[in-house]
């Protein structure tokens, strides 16, 4: 076993293109570390729905050139087999550590299989990736990233030509074509070839940015941006500036790519910690808004002054807000969320007469819906310009909850007044999250299999009407694995994360609410709940 595993390491190394995963590896397999070698070659990253994405480093289980290359090798392969031979591939990428390099593997091997390829002109925002997949008509396109990860991490996302991330049974169908790549001397991979764009891919992206916004709005919010060490800033900027809002204040310490996120534990607005600097900067020059976008830019998330303190506002916050608005605006199309985020933008919908549906989660899916007008999930994703950008867009969500912070300003009024007009009309929805970050996968495994075996027949006192096993898939769902749990006045839903090693529980109750003054008792209800239904949930799964 020990032989096979240094000969595996060893073929692999004769391989590897790059000089520093090869020094890496050379260095394992020479201190005869077994337990780190076996780690790497226990198997190979798996090609999924959200592409690829794992640590960086040496070997099949890492994030490297070698597996880049493979990946993109695949993706080729199934563009020709789907009859888009010589069609054009985009590659985009961010600023973190190897994106530059595996986006440049891409080309090569895209170019090298007679494709024609085009590279983003420098790191953007993943949206406007997805926005230039549909721009120039490309068969596919690939963005290098690993969103809001640690910074060890990175990832590869892919688009089909309809410009949305793929879903079954493009995700199995390429990674067979990967598996089948015996060995990379048969992948061709030339020196150039390629086309690296110019900023009018950027400039178009920019011009649809203005069609987001109702013509003469009030465009008077004033603003706090971090970019948390992505490549959000200059996107948004641009946006802003062309939009006529003020020119936001940067969060400086956030402003600039940095691919260590050094402020940060974890680059994701949501994580505790992540968001100190930005409200020590509002406290200094008291915004209307605080706006903050993933390192990638393709989320948005938003914070408010509420009494004397900064808050961010839940990703469901800011789904119904933005929809509110473009009910008020007049909008017409469908609106679609994923089965993870709040009923309310249901109640919301059927008040208006418009049409609604629910999808897996992902934007792969909420992407997918026919006639979408919006489309949001609570991990901070939201799509305003489904023509534009079929994907969550951190930039154009932006400009849309500034304009509608802007409309309220102007009415004297602020975002968490429209919150609290919206749980008089619909109930109050509030919603947590529990979830739990494994170092052991079979934790995950365990938790599942306890609650399938034994489902809760009550949480927080409240009888569990409905369990549904996701993996056989509803009458309106494909199969996923995950549960779901109706209970009086409350939802349940159990999942493992598509991305990251994490058990994600999500809940909601909702407390109806006949007058605003009631909305302190049904808020201090609805926590009390929710606290109950974590820990009930806690205990049935064993975590």
């Amino acid at each position: 076993m020990h032989d096979d595993l240094i000969a595996r390491a060893r073929t692999w190394l004769a391989e590897d293109p790059d000089p520093e995963t090869r020094d890496e590896l050379a260095k394992l397999i020479d201190a005869g570390d077994v337990a780190e070698l076996s780690a790497r070659f226990a198997g190979t990253l798996q090609f999924g729905t959200a592409g690829l994405r794992g640590e960086l480093g040496a070997g099949p289980m890492r994030m490297n050139r070698t597996v880049v290359i493979r990946a993109a090798a695949g993706l080729a392969a199934h563009l020709g087999r789907h009859g888009h031979a010589g069609g054009t591939v985009v590659v985009g990428y961010d600023a973190r550590h190897k994106s530059a390099d595996f986006a440049r593997d891409t080309a090569a091997v895209m170019t090298g299989a007679g494709l024609r390829a085009v590279v983003l002109p420098r790191p953007l925002p993943t949206p406007v990736l997805a926005f230039a997949v549909r721009h120039l008509g490309a068969v596919a396109g690939v963005e290098v990233t690993a969103s809001h990860n640690p910074p060890r991490d990175n990832g590869y996302k892919v688009y089909l030509g309809d410009g949305s991330q793929i879903v079954p049974p493009a995700d199995a169908e390429i990674a067979a074509e990967i598996d089948a790549i015996t060995t990379l001397h048969d992948v061709p991979r030339p020196d150039a070839g390629w086309e690296t764009l110019d900023d009018a891919v950027v400039e178009a992206y920019l011009a649809r940015t203005d069609a987001v916004l109702a013509p003469g709005s009030p465009r008077t919010a004033r603003t706090v941006y971090t970019a948390m060490h992505g490549v959000g800033k200059d996107t948004l900027l641009a946006a802003f500036a062309r939009a006529g809002f003020p020119a936001p204040v940067l969060v400086a310490e956030q402003a600039e790519p940095d691919p260590d996120f050094p402020t940060v534990a974890f680059p994701n607005p949501e994580e505790p910690g992540a968001m100190d600097l930005s409200f020590a900067q509002a406290r200094a020059t008291d915004p209307d808004l605080v706006i903050a976008n993933d390192p990638d830019a393709d989320r948005c998330a938003a914070a408010v002054k509420d009494g004397g303190a900064w808050r961010m506002l839940r990703g469901d916050e800011v789904g119904a807000l933005l929809a509110a608005h473009l009910v008020r605006r007049g909008a017409t199309g469908v609106f679609a969320e994923s089965i993870v985020s709040s009923s309310l933008l249901g109640r919301i919908a059927e008040k208006a007469g418009l049409p609604y549906e629910e999808t897996l989660t992902g934007f792969k899916w909420i992407a997918r819906v026919d006639g979408l007008r919006y489309g949001y999930e609570e991990a901070l994703g939201y799509c305003v310009d489904p023509e534009g950008v079929r994907d969550k867009d951190g930039i154009t969500a932006a400009l849309l909850i500034t304009e509608l912070a802007s409309v309220l300003k102007e009415e004297g009024r602020t975002l968490l007044d429209l919150l609290d007009d919206l749980a008089v009309e619909h109930g109050l929805h509030a919603t947590d999250q529990l979830s739990v970050r494994v170092e052991d996968l079979s934790v995950i495994a365990d938790a599942m299999r306890r609650l399938r075996e034994q489902p809760p027949t009550a949480l927080a006192g409240l009888p569990v009407t409905r369990a549904e096993d996701l993996t056989l898939g509803t009458d309106r769902l494909p199969p996923t694995d995950g549960l779901r749990y109706t209970l009086t006045g409350a939802r349940v839903v159990v999942r493992p994360s598509g991305t990251e090693p994490k058990l994600k529980c999500y809940l909601e109750v909702v407390v109806p609410v006949a007058a605003h003054a009631g909305l302190p008792a049904a808020r201090a209800e609805a926590a009390e709940t929710l606290a109950a239904i974590k820990r009930d949930l806690s205990a049935a799964a064993g975590i």
